[in-house]
């Protein structure tokens, strides 16, 4: 049987990879909300969709379905709005008898999602979250590799990225940390969730430079020694992503290697939403890492610049 799935947060930037994914995945789109309307983008994918601006006329709809047959309510809720509403929208899905499909970060807090286990735990619903690069099959490949290793010695990574953001991004609720949870959780919390996965549990952190454009440090984890530098700055650009036109230059290195996985983007949340359908996807328990991380790393106290400080901080 077809699932029927509402998405909120319709108008924003990562929700064209959801409807891509409903789509996909041979399901249905019966209702939206966003307090943008310029959703046209709707036409694209889906011809009948209930769309609201106004939350609370959302909500009533999707209350009305409950009660109708199980092929007319709400099966899924996609969750595609700011970071943080995630917490109540997941809590409004649960509500209405709908699991929760959010994309990170989950949450901004880590008793957040004590609370949510006990509301998933009530309900009898489940509450997923979008780790899309734990199904990219080269990063899957590196991480059999990692684990099949024999060697004590722990890996040198290096983490970079630098995605440029024009004045806009500080006005609006990404540059509240509040709102966002600050650029480590804004923009770093997929690479720490991947680091974390791959090379285990962190065992220390230290946050060396930090503020409203850019923000960097050091991790130890159980199998890698970690520095790492996040920038919504466009001066942190190297030459070479500055030469070739590129708003964005993304990099990890592993023992000095690049680790390349910029193929294969595009169908990543399919696979997810496919994964959630047959009964896999990544729970709270899953999330819960890199959230911690996230969340220390915003409390944290910035130290300067040491020798386990990453090179871009060091230039700085």
């Amino acid at each position: 049987m077809k699932k029927n799935f509402a998405l909120i947060g319709v108008g924003g930037y990562v929700a064209p990879r959801h409807l891509k994914a409903i789509k996909e995945t041979g399901n249905r789109l019966i209702a939206a909300a966003d307090p943008n309307d310029s959703v046209g983008i709707l036409d694209s994918h889906f011809d009948d969709v209930s769309f609201f601006v106004e939350f609370e006329r959302f909500d009533r709809h999707a209350e009305k379905l409950r009660r109708q047959d199980q092929d007319k309510r709400i099966h899924y809720v996609s969750i595609c709005s700011p970071n943080y509403l995630h917490d109540a929208h997941i809590r409004f899905a649960l509500r209405i008898g709908a699991d929760a499909i959010c994309e990170k970060p989950l949450v901004l807090n880590p008793w957040n999602l004590d609370a949510l286990a006990e509301l998933e735990k009530e309900s009898g619903q489940k509450i997923y979250n979008i780790l899309q690069l734990r199904v990219h099959p080269s990063l899957i490949k590196l991480r059999e590799e990692i684990l099949a290793s024999k060697s004590d010695k722990k890996h040198e990574v290096d983490l970079s990225y630098i995605t440029s953001r024009g004045i806009w991004y500080q006005i609006s609720w990404k540059g509240h940390i509040a709102r966002s949870g600050g650029l480590a959780t804004n923009i770093g919390i997929h690479f720490f969730d991947l680091l974390i996965w791959l090379f285990g549990p962190v065992e220390h952190q230290e946050v060396h430079i930090a503020d409203s454009k850019r923000t960097g440090g050091y991790l130890e984890l159980e199998r890698a020694r970690v520095k790492w530098y996040l920038s919504v700055d466009k001066s942190d650009l190297p030459e070479s992503a500055v030469a070739d036109g590129k708003p964005t230059f993304r990099s990890i290195t592993i023992d000095g290697k690049e680790v390349e996985f910029s193929g294969g983007f595009t169908d990543l949340h399919t696979i997810v939403y496919q994964d959630i359908l047959d009964g896999g996807g990544f729970g709270l328990d899953d999330a819960r890492p890199s959230i911690e991380l996230a969340h220390d790393i915003r409390e944290s106290k910035a130290i300067g610049v040491n020798e386990n400080s990453h090179p871009f901080a060091i230039r700085k």
